[in-house]
């Protein structure tokens, strides 16, 4: 199958969307010792902000509080944005041989309790898919849990066991967010299982330049549709970094306007709804004395709230 698809392949009609997390510098998940989340005038500030740019639908990544508060804050502000919803999966298996950051096993009563903390979670999308299903249009079950060197790893039979209780639950189409190489090398069974494709394509971390990054893009895109004629397809992450250490003079913010103009009009022209990675910067990621790591640095705004090139 050739692109442009149509327009039925959108999701809620947005060809252009954002991944949004609005943890400020110190706000944070809870990593352990509980979270610290944004405030009701914070969330406000944030979706006023996103709304004023002319994005009305966001990714979320999980169930927990600043999620509920994020849907309430939305349903009582009456505003015209609407959510995919995140199903986050802790790891159900040890991938320390796999994942280049995990020094040793995670303990198997670890494992045990984040089957347990999972189906909770699941749990809990099905309620707020209820509550909210004026707002939440689709769901994601589980973010990079299958691909190969993550360290959340979990089983293809347990997300597919996530994916059918929700789809058997709920209204809202359902999906799960990898890779799309993995998607093109090893997703068949999970394809058969989902709604859609939920895809995610990063030029930058494949070591690719800012010359050929849309190409790039949208060949590893058409390589997936070509493998699933028959399934919607959306872009669950793609963005550039404005500053990383491990990507040197690659990380501009002149180069992350460029693939964000130029991934726009082709998601535009193509109806692929994309969700840009991302909003805002998130300075609570990684370790607190590397301010320039990657993970921290990819928001069309920084951390203060204020534009960056890309919007100016």
């Amino acid at each position: 199958m050739s692109l442009p698809m149509t327009p039925s392949n959108l999701i809620n009609d947005e060809a252009w969307a954002i991944a949004y997390s609005g943890f400020r510098l110190g706000q944070h998940p809870d990593r352990g010792d509980g979270a610290k989340n944004p405030s009701e005038s914070d969330i406000i500030e944030d979706l006023d902000i996103l709304v004023k740019e002319g994005f009305q639908l966001i990714r979320m990544y999980d169930c927990d509080q600043n999620t509920q508060d994020t849907l309430n804050v939305i349903r009582s502000n009456e505003y015209p944005i609407k959510v995919l919803l995140g199903v986050w999966l802790d790891a159900e298996l040890s991938n320390h041989d796999g994942c280049g950051w995990l020094e040793e096993p995670i303990p198997q009563e670890e494992l045990e309790a984040n089957k347990k903390s999972n189906l909770k979670e699941v749990m809990e999308a099905i309620r707020l898919c209820e509550e909210y299903s004026d707002i939440i249009v689709a769901v994601n079950v589980g973010n990079e849990s299958l691909v190969s060197w993550n360290d959340h790893m979990n089983t293809e039979e347990g997300v597919i066991s996530y994916i059918q209780t929700l789809k058997s639950k709920i209204d809202q189409p359902v999906t799960t967010a990898e890779p799309y190489y993995w998607w093109r090398d090893v997703g068949k069974k999970i394809a058969q299982e989902v709604d859609f494709l939920g895809v995610h394509i990063y030029p930058l971390w494949e070591g690719q330049s800012i010359d050929n990054a849309i190409e790039y893009t949208i060949n590893g895109i058409r390589d997936v549709v070509r493998l699933y004629p028959d399934k919607k397809i959306a872009i669950l992450e793609a963005g550039w970094a404005t500053t990383a250490n491990e990507f040197g003079d690659r990380a501009s913010e002149a180069y992350q306007k460029e693939y964000y103009n130029d991934l726009k009009k082709w998601a535009i022209d193509n109806n692929i709804t994309v969700f840009f990675f991302e909003a805002f910067d998130e300075p609570w990621k990684g370790e607190s004395d590397a301010p320039d790591a990657a993970e921290k640095n990819w928001g069309i705004y920084f951390e203060s709230r204020e534009p960056k090139q890309v919007l100016q």
